[in-house]
């Protein structure tokens, strides 16, 4: 299984949409269901996030890689999931 970062804010309502589809993928899909996201606040985690090249939010990185970033839909964010199993 691939890492995979996402990038938030607190009380982001595009970053709550987000999460909710990744919950719902994976309850849709069980090959999901082990996927780990590990989520950074950019604003609490900044040693982390001024790493990354990105401006929205929710970003998505799978090893190193951005794959989504900005206003999710369910088809980005079901390709951030289907890289991180590979």
């Amino acid at each position: 299984m691939k890492k995979v970062l996402m990038f938030y804010m607190e009380g982001c309502p595009h970053c709550a949409r987000a999460r909710k589809m990744v919950e719902a993928l994976k309850a849709k899909n069980p090959e999901y269901k082990d996927v780990e996201i590990e989520e950074i606040d950019e604003n609490k985690q900044s040693d982390i996030s001024s790493k990354y090249d990105y401006y929205y939010v929710p970003t998505y990185y799978v090893d190193g890689e951005k794959m989504h970033e900005g206003v999710p839909s369910f088809e980005a964010i079901e390709s951030v999931l289907k890289a991180a199993i590979g």
